[in-house]
């Protein structure tokens, strides 16, 4: 390897599987989802908020987005690896690790959000009744098959559950990705298989709901919008680079002139309030560049390893989880108990309350519930 090379090289050897900073990455991702969902509660409820504001109205797809790609890096490194370590790539642990991971509170938010929290008058959220009783049964089916994306946009899904759409939205990444690392000489036909597999779907329920065609066109663009596996494949993209070390485009993005030009160029536009559709949004490249310097350059101007970022970052499933349901209840708490709190007292009340509700609610399903589960997942399946 030459001086240069060595100098921007990947910080970690393919044999190893941690990078550092990825906690903080996922901190950052769910920080954002939780900011949006909490001012877009308040405009539900008739409370200030600041939801109309496009920095805000941005924050949740662009915090799911960052998840997307670090989900695409860390998936594709780990396939490519086992696959440079045994030739093969066992597909049925893979989704074992996949169940073990997101499937327990998966299911239990959905529990809880069909047959409990429509009981409970501190959970009220305006327009839930609806959603429970029309068509209750089409979405549980769609949600028991773990296709929550589906159920979102064919039948909207009840408040507190509604950000698991993106869980469908990475469990059919899951479905297609390993195929095609295990078997790449025919990537072509096993994408092509999935891509009518997954508009099949979509279509077979667009027949049974038979909408016009104005409601059709917006449910297939809404569906698109949100079925972003190309973003995942970006960061997967980053992954083969990594893997494969290709020095010769790492150097150039490790380069510290060029983190700080990147860094600056997506700031301003982030605060800016600039947002851009298409196939791959241009945010994404930006996360992919992010991802890549901060897990694995040594010389990365950015260092999220600290514990606050690493504690939220280890329970960051479950805080995208479960901070629905306790921004909902923490509005209705003030609402019923603190009826006369305004004005700026309240707006950083709630948001306190918001993010130490979800915090603590969050630690305890990663100390109770999935850290055990995890545990066991690695002894049985590996990492």
């Amino acid at each position: 390897m030459n001086k240069v090379s060595e100098k921007y090289a990947p910080a970690l050897l393919k044999e190893k599987r941690y990078f550092p900073n990825l906690n903080g990455i996922r901190c950052i991702a769910a920080l954002l989802v939780v900011c949006h969902h909490l001012e877009q509660a308040k405009h539900a409820y008739g409370i200030a908020n600041l939801y109309e504001y496009p920095i805000i109205q941005h924050a949740g797809r662009l915090g799911v987005g960052l998840f997307f790609v670090l989900s695409g890096f860390l998936i594709t490194y780990l396939l490519l690896d086992e696959r440079g370590r045994f030739g093969n790539v066992d597909a049925k642990k893979f989704y074992l690790r996949r169940v073990f991971r997101i499937w327990p509170i998966y299911f239990l938010i959905i529990g809880l959000s069909f047959f409990v929290f429509p009981h409970l008058d501190l959970l009220a959220f305006p327009g839930t009744e609806e959603k429970l009783s029309v068509h209750a049964t089409e979405r549980l089916i769609l949600l028991a098959l773990v296709l929550p994306n589906f159920a979102f946009v064919l039948y909207d899904l009840p408040y507190w559950c509604a950000q698991t759409w993106s869980i469908g939205v990475e469990e059919q990444f899951y479905y297609l990705w390993p195929w095609l690392i295990k078997y790449p000489k025919n990537r072509l036909v096993i994408l092509l298989l999935f891509l009518g597999i997954t508009g099949g779907i979509l279509f077979l329920g667009l027949d049974y709901l038979d909408p016009d065609d104005q409601t059709r066109n917006a449910i297939v663009g809404t569906f698109i919008g949100q079925f972003r596996i190309q973003t995942m494949a970006l960061g997967g993209l980053c992954a083969y680079l990594v893997y494969y070390e290709k020095h010769y485009i790492l150097n150039l993005l490790f380069r510290k002139d060029v983190q700080l030009i990147v860094y600056t160029v997506l700031v301003v536009l982030f605060l800016s309030g600039i947002h851009f559709f298409g196939f791959l949004e241009l945010y994404a490249v930006f996360f992919g560049f992010f991802v890549l310097n901060v897990s694995c350059n040594k010389n990365s101007v950015i260092n999220l390893e600290n514990r606050v970022m690493i504690h939220l970052g280890k329970i960051s499933y479950g805080l995208y989880i479960y901070h629905v349901f306790v921004i909902v209840l923490m509005i209705n708490f003030l609402r019923a108990y603190v009826p006369g709190l305004d004005g700026a007292t309240y707006q950083l009340t709630v948001y306190i309350l918001s993010l130490a509700g979800s915090v603590l609610v969050s630690s305890a399903s990663y100390t109770f519930l999935e850290k055990p589960l995890l545990s066991y997942k690695d002894r049985r399946f590996g990492r």
